[in-house]
């Protein structure tokens, strides 16, 4: 998979520098999540001194997400500057503006641009496919709420496979589905579409389990749940519906994310996979804190998975980068000495901020895993807004070109960085 040469091109006043080694990317997108909320999950899954998959990424930089017209990104600006090398206004959509290329001077995002190369291309999404992380690599749509529109044009993409939610909008409105009823209005059965086109359809985490032989060429949808495959309400509304954090016939982001390299992996000109784990975003935007920590455990189990790959496939840069913090989650350790773990912390901080304990707001504290000398230590969560704020995001890496991750990175530059490995020029800043 590796190429040399020994020329420059020049795109659109982007300087292409000699090429060099190619491989596959692995993008993995745990959205909204921030240092603070990595740090919350290490002291609940591993403790003071333990250490994440997450934590074992070696290359890091600190990332500034702003966009063309905003401090703060959208999930969807922030994608699409991902998608594209241009940073892009907060309310678009995959979309720069009318004949606008990238920064390669490709007319389209990142990702078509490595299918048109003959790379297989594939994308994960644990909340419905039509959620900006993932879809925006492949769609370009006028508003983020043409969620029927972005449902269609990922069907018609050919990506070698797409596994997430929202099979409501891939049936007529009424029409039965595995997960409930259709939701389109145009009449379009985009699940026939998919068959018809080459998909496999699988619906749950056990079809996905069963299948036991991937033949080079084949494609593959998956449909877990009517919408997001997660139930992103607060912990007092989840409680009052009996209803859990994730819904349990839908695969884990790591499940999903290990059948996307099991497929894509087969590709002889290599692949680009961007994973996200949608439900990190969600969680924290309803201040849910026990969500979003069950949430960011998962998404740590799938950066385990592509650890895991890397270890037998060098040619491949595994990169994980969220564009905001969502909620601007803060951790509150007060003195173990000093507090009943049984009984519930304040509702508020003494600045009024919230503060949630391991049920949500009132509840008694989480407990960290034991430190290096054995000892159990009590956190709350504080929440700073419902909203995607900057700040307190890093980009982390390993592998091929990781060396590329360090000090401070722009948004643009995780587009630079995944163009390189694909296709071994190195990208000016623009």
């Amino acid at each position: 998979m590796f190429q040399r040469g020994w020329w420059v091109i020049l795109f659109s006043g982007a300087l292409a520098a000699a090429e060099g080694p190619t491989g596959n990317v692995i993008f993995l997108h745990p959205d909204g999540t921030s240092i603070g909320s990595w740090m919350a999950t290490r002291l609940r899954e591993a403790g003071p001194a333990g250490r994440l998959n997450w934590d074992e990424l070696p290359n890091v930089a600190v990332y500034d997400g702003r966009l063309r017209d905003s401090l703060a990104a959208s999930s969807h600006g922030g994608a699409t500057t991902h998608a594209w090398g241009v940073r892009a206004p907060r309310e678009n959509f995959g979309f720069i503006g009318p004949g606008a290329r990238s920064l390669s001077g490709f007319a389209g995002p990142l990702m078509k641009e490595a299918q048109a190369a003959g790379k297989a291309v594939g994308l994960v999404q644990t909340g419905a496919h039509f959620e900006p992380g993932s879809a925006v690599h492949l769609v370009s749509a006028p508003k983020r709420s043409d969620e029927a529109a972005i449902m269609a044009a990922l069907v018609e993409s050919g990506a070698a496979v797409l596994l997430g939610g929202g099979e409501a909008l891939f049936l007529p409105e009424g029409a039965a589905g595995r997960h409930g009823p259709g939701k389109r209005q145009d009449g379009r059965n985009l699940v026939a579409e998919a068959q018809h086109a080459g998909y496999t359809v699988l619906y749950t985490r056990d079809e996905l389990a069963a299948v036991a032989e991937v033949k080079p060429g084949a494609k593959f949808l998956g449909l877990f749940a009517a919408g997001h495959t997660f139930n992103d309400r607060t912990e007092e509304e989840l409680r009052a519906a009996g209803l859990p954090h994730y819904q349990p016939q839908a695969p884990t982001y790591a499940e999903m994310t290990a059948f996307a390299l099991r497929v894509l992996a087969q590709a002889p000109r290599g692949f680009f996979l961007v994973a996200e784990e949608e439900g990190t975003d969600n969680f924290a935007g309803n201040n849910n804190a026990p969500g979003t920590l069950e949430a960011h455990a998962r998404a740590d189990a799938g950066i385990g998975v592509a650890r895991a790959f890397l270890a037998t496939h060098p040619d491949t840069l595994v990169l994980t980068a969220s564009d905001s913090n969502a909620g601007g989650m803060t951790i509150v350790g007060p003195q173990a000495d000093k507090l009943d773990p049984a009984q519930p912390l304040p509702a508020r901080t003494s600045n009024g901020a919230p503060l949630d304990g391991r049920e949500g707001t009132g509840t008694p504290p989480f407990m960290a895993k034991p430190d290096e000398n054995g000892r159990a230590l009590p956190f709350g969560i504080s929440w700073g807004t419902g909203d995607d704020s900057a700040g307190g995001v890093v980009v982390r890496a390993d592998g091929l070109n990781a060396g590329r991750v360090r000090g401070s990175m722009d948004n643009v530059d995780v587009y630079r960085v995944m163009y390189l490995t694909l296709f071994g020029r190195e990208l000016a800043r623009p």
